[in-house]
């Protein structure tokens, strides 16, 4: 928290709601603000309602869980795009990481997070019930991609999606090629993604 004897209150107050953003420190965050203090009260308005309108009208998909206006979203509703395959990630990130590379065709699935007991975050906090129950579908889908990042969370959520989607059957892969330990799809680059996809290798309860 600043104090608030070194900036004005309502300077603080808006520094700190920059610095509650992921990724935001407090030099940023100052950054941020004085960089807003010198937008004109029409730029800011505008800033204001657009946060507004999106957290009013987009919601997440019932299907997939991907953020959209519309439910289905627009990815699960084209026709084009075959439930034969499901690429799980963990963030609305991640699926846009991946659909900038034009390398996959099919519908994706995503958790919102990761399994990570320091945090509290166990498997009722993340949409696993739901793909399970889309895996139990008819006709289920004949490959889950699991494209979580390798880390400690990613490799421990990848394990416990193997193990409940072993006893139905469906082929489960997990991308690794060119993604480093610890790397999040968000950043890694369009070539390396596509890399990752196309070698994903199988994995089982057992691996």
């Amino acid at each position: 928290m600043f104090r608030q004897h070194t900036f004005t209150p309502a300077l603080a107050q808006l520094i700190d709601a920059f610095q509650s953003l992921p990724g935001i420190g407090p030099k940023s965050a100052q950054r941020m603000a004085f960089h807003m203090l010198k937008k004109s009260m029409p730029d800011v308005e505008h800033f204001a309602q657009a946060v507004r309108h999106a957290k009013a009208t987009i919601g997440e998909c019932t299907q997939c869980f991907n953020w959209s206006e519309t439910s289905p979203c627009e990815i699960c509703a084209n026709p084009n795009r075959s439930p034969r395959e499901i690429c799980v990630v963990a963030d609305t990130e991640d699926l846009y990481a991946l659909e900038r590379t034009g390398a996959f065709h099919h519908q994706y699935h995503v958790l919102h997070g990761l399994i990570s007991p320091m945090d509290g975050v166990g498997p009722d906090e993340l949409r696993i019930r739901e793909l399970i129950a889309r895996c139990g579908s008819e006709p289920p889908p004949e490959e889950v991609i699991l494209a979580l990042p390798p880390s400690i969370e990613g490799d421990t959520t990848s394990l416990y999606l193997t193990k409940l989607l072993g006893p139905l059957g469906i082929k489960t892969t997990r991308i690794a090629f060119g993604l480093p330990v610890g790397g999040d799809l968000d950043y890694a680059d369009q070539l390396t993604i596509t890399r990752a996809l196309e070698g994903r290798r199988e994995i089982s309860a057992a691996s």
